[in-house]
Parts: structure tokens; C-alpha cells; sequence
């Protein structure tokens, strides 16, 4: 028998912080801009939200096997990703201790009873307050990592849930946004399609204004961030709501 796992002693790496946890192995955590949701390179393990190893093909962090305990057997035991973020975005992430409870999640994920909340501040005036962005996106690698581009590929969909202009020179907006669908690098290319750009975003942004806005106003990260996760699953015959929220950073 494996021994319980607890959410506030695993190795985090600095920086992380723990949002929210349940009774089932279900945690949210908080995640720095920075910093991966998995070591996806060699050498990249102490840059990813746990120092343990990966395994790609069950998408989780396995932890050692007490030197004290020989009851946890050949497998020790496992940190499973539900979702992800790119480097550059923070905030809402979970994972899961309990199988069982990552396999209600991940069917809650392609039941889309999962709604997540992103805050971005982009350049420009968005005048609409609220909208349906629907785009088609499709994906390629390169040296650099992966890309995403307009056209082609699969349906990505976000709400528009709320718009405000930011006073001052660049203008600026804070957006309020829920991704339907979860496309590589969604909602930043979305935004850039549509002429506001996410601040710090060096893939898709504006890079002169990223520039001066680093040089004037000290802002240099991406400034989109994963504020608030809800969701439903079903565990043991009942319906389980969790939800996790995390302060805006920029």
C-alpha cells in the first residue's frame, strides 16, 4: 500500500505555491511565470514545478521510494499533470495523487465541465466588453519550440468576458478571459489576431512596445496569468466541486 501523499511536503520547486487541495488527491497550485509545468529537455528538472523525474507517457512526476519503507513497491509513487501552461504564463495549474481522481478529472476536462479564468493585458483599446472569438489554429515545431498559427488545424474558441482600458501612453486593456477550448498558445495568438497583442508576449507580441514597456515601466513578462479554475467531477458516486483562485501578478 502506497503512503498518503501530502500536497504541502512534496518537492515544489521555489516559487510554487500551493492554491487548493481536496480529500481525493485533487491539487491546485500556483505557478510562477518561469517556471515549466513539466521538465520537457534534459537538465531542465529544478525548473519544473516538482524536482522529480517525469514520465511523458504517464504525464507524471514520480516521487522516490523512502529508503525507510520497502511497502510501496517498484512503482513509488506518482504526480499526475492535468493540464498545462506555457513557461511564460502563470498562475492555476493541477495535479492529481489519486489515480482514480485524475482519471475524473481528465473526463471532466473532455466533458468541458472545466472553466478557467485568464487576465491579460494587452496593447491597444478593446472596445467590445464582451465577445465569442472563434478561430482556426494549427501547430508547428521549430527550432525554437512550438508555434501556433491562424488557418487550418482545429476550432480554438474564447470568451471575451470583460474588457477595460488601462489610462496612460502605450494604450492598454485588462482582459478577462474564458478558453473554450484548450489550442497551443490559444489565447495569445487570438489576441495578437485580433490587434492587441499580449504584453511580453515575444512569440506573437508587439516587440517594440514589449521594449519600451520593459525600459519604462519595468514590465518584462508575459502578462497572462491563470486567476481562477472551477470544476465538477465524479468520484465514488457523487459529484466533487473544487475550485482555486490566484492573485493577478502584473
Amino acid at each position: 500500500m502506497k503512503p498518503d501523499l501530502n500536497a504541502r511536503t512534496l518537492p515544489w520547486i521555489n516559487g510554487v505555491r500551493l492554491a487548493a487541495e481536496d480529500p481525493f488527491g485533487l491539487i491546485a497550485v500556483d505557478k510562477p511565470a518561469g517556471t515549466l509545468s513539466h521538465p520537457n529537455r534534459a537538465g531542465a528538472i529544478g525548473k519544473a514545478l516538482l524536482r522529480a523525474p517525469y514520465d511523458f507517457e504517464r504525464q507524471a512526476y514520480r516521487l522516490p521510494i523512502a529508503e525507510e519503507s520497502d511497502s510501496v513497491g517498484e512503482d513509488g509513487s506518482w504526480v499526475y499533470l492535468l493540464n498545462r501552461l506555457d513557461s511564460a504564463t502563470s498562475g492555476i495549474l493541477l495535479l492529481a495523487t489519486e489515480e482514480a481522481t485524475r482519471d475524473a478529472v481528465l473526463r471532466a476536462f473532455a466533458d468541458k465541465r472545466v472553466e478557467k479564468v485568464y487576465e491579460a493585458l494587452v496593447f491597444g483599446v478593446v472596445r467590445k466588453r464582451s465577445d465569442v472569438w472563434r478561430d482556426r489554429l494549427s501547430k508547428s515545431k521549430s527550432e525554437g519550440g512550438v508555434r501556433a498559427s491562424v488557418g487550418g488545424g482545429l476550432t480554438a474558441e474564447t470568451r471575451l468576458v470583460a474588457a477595460r482600458q488601462i489610462p496612460g501612453i502605450p494604450a492598454m486593456s485588462a482582459l478577462r478571459l474564458m478558453p473554450v477550448t484548450g489550442r497551443t498558445h490559444q489565447l495569445r495568438i487570438q489576441c495578437a489576431k485580433r490587434g492587441t497583442p499580449i504584453v511580453g508576449d515575444r512569440t506573437y507580441g508587439d516587440f517594440a512596445k514589449n521594449k519600451r514597456i520593459a525600459k519604462e515601466r519595468n514590465v518584462k513578462r508575459l502578462c497572462l496569468h491563470c486567476a481562477e479554475t472551477r470544476l465538477e467531477y465524479e468520484r465514488d458516486g457523487r459529484t466533487r466541486r473544487f475550485a482555486a483562485t490566484s492573485k493577478i501578478p502584473f
